[in-house]
């Protein structure tokens, strides 16, 4: 498999999902400005959206959205429980914190990347809204669905690393900063970030 990504982006939590199952797979670098790949083909011709991640399968076909790329690649490692059995009410579970970040907390990051001060502003609010309803879940249990890693808490996890570049501090939920700091020690996150650093 190759994951296509790019630094400090939301590529890093489908990452963080292949470094916890193990599986081989292989890091292509996209410059999403130029959309070129490190050896220069043109992204458009890989994943039309533009975006990364991508993920292409050894076949050759190719997935995007980050939250779909995460649960295929833990159903090829089950036995890495990063994600429940297929059917569970704790797969839905994690399906529904997947969704909710991608759908309240990662969107409403969008203006911090170039809008106006007033938007900016009227972000950071509704951010802090959906950090106060995901820090009460934290306050509970140490991962989103209990006292296990899932991908939810990688993609999680990568939406906090954001958070240091956007004017927001995480020390106004204990729980999300504890969690954040943990999530730092994971030897996959440790890796993970390492690779995207070289």
């Amino acid at each position: 498999m190759k994951l296509y990504f790019s630094p400090s982006t939301c590529s890093l939590h489908p990452h963080i999902a292949l470094r916890e199952t193990g599986l081989p797979f292989e890091l292509v670098r996209v410059d999403t400005r130029a959309h070129k790949t490190s050896d220069g083909r043109d992204y458009y011709a890989i994943n039309p959206k533009g975006y990364v991640p991508a993920l292409e399968l050894d076949d050759g076909s190719v997935l995007t959205e980050g939250a779909v790329i995460d649960q295929y690649i833990a159903d090829q490692k089950p036995e890495a429980k990063i994600i429940p059995p297929a059917g569970t009410l704790d797969r839905y579970r994690v399906q529904e914190w997947l969704n909710f970040i991608a759908s309240e907390i990662h969107k409403a990051f969008a203006p911090l990347f170039g809008g106006l001060d007033e938007a900016k502003e009227l972000a950071r609010t509704k951010i802090a809204k959906r950090f106060d309803f995901v820090a009460k879940r934290l306050d509970e249990h140490p991962y989103l669905v209990g006292d296990a890693f899932s991908v939810a808490d990688g993609y999680l996890f990568n939406m906090l690393t954001w958070t240091q570049h956007t004017g927001i501090d995480l020390a106004r939920w204990p729980s999300l900063q504890a969690f954040f700091t943990r999530m730092k020690e994971r030897p996959s996150v440790r890796a993970a970030l390492a690779a995207e650093r070289s």
